[in-house]
């Protein structure tokens, strides 16, 4: 027998094809179906979920403003050891004054210094004088190179000398009417040979472009560049200026040979004259500890530690506390969870076994606080809660209490449990309605029948398997709860307070977005461990909604 003969034929689909290719081809055909009919749905919970969430894990230790600010004034610090007690050197000053007055020039440094100033208490003041009074020293430099040849005031030498050709042959015959100004390109001859004035150019000429109202050869020169140009002229070999090419070649070589009366200028004794904080060890230290571009800081401070050139250390006792307010989050959660459990259970029980007339009845009413906003629902305890409000008002009127012993319910933790329960209730109330409708009345009357007292037969049989409806309503009322931040903010007072006030507070006042970012990663990771306790002890299988 062949083995032609010993091997069985394949079987064939209707239109010929092996029944096992036509039977995966159909199989890839359903499931790229299945995928584009939960597209729209995948791609609006990764835009609307997933990415937010990225982005917060991303700025609770991103720190690129400091590096991105100050690139020159950071590479210079990485050879200044704080140990030894001295504050930088020239060097390091001369990387800041560049830095500085580009930095004021795009109107950023407002921003290094708000960022600096959430680790050290003045930092932005300084910066934000500095930025004004920097252009001073960019002048000084300006007066010696327009002193050499008076054509470097002019924004052509200076196209001239960093602009390409190729970008300078389509700046020359660009009108306005033509659209937009040619995209600048730099020198490559000139920016090896003058890195720091190429770097301040571009910026320069990108800022220039961004704004539209002049083209950059006709633009009026920004005075840091004269002084990157002293700097990169007093550094650049004789070889690296003499590659330079282009229109203002020979005025770069002219200056080169003038370069050491050029550069010779003090930068310490400069920013020393604008303020005395640059004279100070401490000022140094905080921009080298935040020089590198992530940073564990804002977790540190987010769990009441600081980070100091000493490492990681306590903070002042003053200062602590996210700790305080991350356990009274989690506590009160956990409490109005028990709360809305223990006053939802019953309501969501005669929902479920009083007739449909009356059942409805009361289903309205458990619904009619989600047709008030919940501003108006906050208020409305505030004017029952506070000492001049309805319920002391009839306490005093039935002689509970005496007029001069009110009792303080509001702008504290009671007032917080007392709202937030209110508003959270009908989220436990309907997912326990949802369990309880489909459990049978048949098992209590079987159980009562075969000798169990009424209490048993609940214990015993009903509640079991109501169990499902109070880990669901348990994880949506405690997830709601521990996010809330409109009912603490209006009736906790300093006492109620949540840690998600704090989130916003930072988000929309003090504006530490980095701080903000990781309260709320630290919130999300203590959920998650909660959610995962939740499903080794009860099983997240056994949550459901009917």
């Amino acid at each position: 027998m062949t083995d032609t003969a010993a091997r069985p034929e394949a079987m064939l689909a209707a239109d010929g094809t092996p029944l096992k290719k036509s039977l995966a081809r159909a199989l890839r055909r359903e499931k790229l179906r299945a995928l584009a009919l939960i597209a729209p749905l995948l791609i609006f919970v990764l835009v609307t979920f997933i990415a937010p969430i990225a982005e917060m894990l991303f700025r609770s230790v991103e720190n690129q403003i400091v590096s991105d600010t100050l690139p020159n004034t950071v590479r210079a610090l990485k050879d200044w050891d704080p140990e030894t007690g001295e504050i930088p050197g020239e060097p390091v000053f001369a990387g800041l004054a560049v830095d500085l007055q580009t930095a004021a020039e795009l109107k950023i440094h407002t921003k290094l210094g708000s960022r600096l100033n959430y680790e050290s208490p003045g930092v932005s003041s300084l910066f934000r004088q500095s930025g004004r009074k920097v252009d001073d020293i960019g002048k000084e430099f300006q007066k010696r190179f327009v002193a050499l040849d008076p054509a470097w005031k002019s924004g052509e030498t200076w196209a001239g000398l960093m602009g390409s050709d190729d970008w300078l042959e389509a700046a020359q015959g660009w009108s306005r009417d033509q659209g937009p100004e040619p995209r600048f390109k730099l020198r490559k001859s000139a920016a090896n040979a003058l890195p720091r004035t190429g770097e301040v150019y571009l910026a320069f000429a990108r800022d220039v472009q961004a704004t539209g109202r002049k083209a950059v050869p006709a633009e009026k020169p920004w005075p840091v560049l004269y002084t990157a140009l002293a700097q990169d002229l007093s550094a650049a070999s004789p070889e690296d200026i003499a590659a330079i090419d282009g229109p203002a070649a020979p005025l770069v070589q002219a200056a080169a040979a003038e370069a050491d009366s050029l550069a010779s200028f003090s930068y310490r004794d400069a920013f020393t004259g604008i303020d005395k904080a640059w004279d100070d060890f401490s000022t140094w230290e905080v921009i080298k500890l935040y020089s590198p571009r992530y940073t564990p800081a804002y977790f540190l401070n987010a769990v009441d530690l600081e980070l100091t050139p000493h490492g990681i250390e306590p903070a002042p006792e003053s200062e602590r506390i996210y700790l305080k307010l991350f356990w009274r989050t989690l506590w009160m959660s956990l409490l109005i969870t028990f709360c809305c459990l223990a006053l939802g259970y019953p309501v969501a029980w005669l929902l479920a076994n009083l007739p449909p007339s009356k059942a409805n009845l009361l289903m309205i009413l458990v619904l009619l606080p989600f047709w008030t906003s919940l501003l108006v629902r906050t208020s409305a305890w505030k004017i029952l809660l506070q000492q001049q409000g309805v319920i002391n008002d009839l306490l005093v009127w039935l002689g509970l209490i005496d007029d001069g012993n009110r009792l303080v319910m509001i702008n504290n933790q009671f007032g917080t449990i007392v709202a937030m329960t209110h508003i959270l209730l009908p989220f436990m109330i309907l997912p326990l309605y949802s369990v309880m409708k489909t459990i049978p009345p048949a098992y209590l009357r079987a159980a009562k029948s075969l000798g169990a007292t009424p209490w048993t037969a609940f214990w015993r049989v009903y509640f079991p398997q109501s169990v499902p409806g109070i880990g669901a309503g348990s994880i949506l009322v405690f997830i709601l709860a521990i996010g809330y931040y409109i009912t603490p903010e209006l009736v906790g007072g300093t006492q109620g307070v949540f840690i998600s006030n704090r989130i916003a507070y930072h988000i929309s006042t003090s504006l530490n977005w980095g701080l903000a970012a990781a309260l709320g990663t630290i919130l999300l990771a203590a959920v998650l461990i909660l959610y995962y306790a939740y499903d080794k002890i009860v099983g997240i299988d056994n949550v459901k909604l009917g």
